[in-house]
C-alpha cells in the first residue's frame, strides 16, 4: 500500500514521464511588449543623437548620453529575451496593424525629419517637445505590459517598471528644462 501511495503521491507532483510541460515564462503581451519597445527606443537613440552636434544647454547633452546608453542597454537585453523565447525581435511598424491594442507609441517620422532640419535657434524647444512626447510613449507602453491585461514575464514586467519610473522622471526633466 504505500508503494502505491508513493506513487500517485509522484504522480500528482508531476514526477515520472507523464509530467506536463511547464507553461512558457512569457505571454503575448510580454512579446509585444518587447517587439514594440524595440522601435520605440531605437527612434529614442536616433532622436537624442541630434543633441551631440547641436547647441544645447549641457544637462540636456548629459540627458541625452545616459538615454542613449539606458535605451541601447534595454535593446539588448529585448532581443536577447526574444531570442530565448524563440520569437522575432521585430513588429509590424504599420501603425494600423496594432490599433487594436493601443497602437505604436513612436514619434511621426515628420516630426523627428522636423526636428532634424530645425535651425538652431528653434531647435532645444524642438527637442525638447519631441523628446518628451517620445517619453510618453514609452510610459504608455510600459504601463500596458504591467496592466491587467499584460504581461507576465517577471524580466519583461521589471523593465516596464523601470521603463516607467525612469522616463516618467526624464519627462519631469525635460518639461523642467528651459527653451
Amino acid at each position: 500500500m504505500r508503494v502505491v501511495l508513493a506513487v500517485v503521491a509522484l504522480l500528482l507532483a508531476g514526477c515520472g514521464s507523464g509530467a506536463t510541460p511547464a507553461a512558457p515564462g512569457y505571454n503575448a503581451a510580454d512579446v509585444m511588449f518587447l517587439q514594440m519597445l524595440i522601435p520605440q527606443n531605437q527612434q529614442g537613440i536616433e532622436i537624442v543623437r541630434l543633441a551631440a552636434a547641436r547647441p544645447l544647454p549641457a544637462e540636456l547633452k548629459e540627458l541625452a548620453a545616459a538615454i542613449e546608453v539606458t535605451q541601447r542597454t534595454e535593446i539588448d537585453d529585448m532581443r536577447r529575451w526574444l531570442r530565448e523565447w524563440n520569437q522575432p525581435d521585430t513588429t509590424d511598424l504599420n501603425p494600423q496593424a496594432h490599433a487594436g491594442h493601443g497602437g505604436l507609441k513612436m514619434m511621426s517620422p515628420d516630426l523627428v525629419g522636423a526636428l532634424k532640419a530645425a535651425p538652431d535657434g528653434e531647435f532645444t524647444r524642438r527637442f525638447l517637445d519631441v523628446l518628451t512626447g517620445q517619453q510618453q510613449g514609452a510610459i504608455e507602453l510600459a504601463q500596458a505590459e504591467n496592466g491587467a491585461a499584460g504581461g507576465v514575464n517577471p524580466q519583461a514586467r521589471e523593465l516596464a517598471r523601470r521603463v516607467i519610473e525612469s522616463r516618467t522622471a526624464e519627462v519631469k526633466q525635460l518639461l523642467n528644462t528651459k527653451a
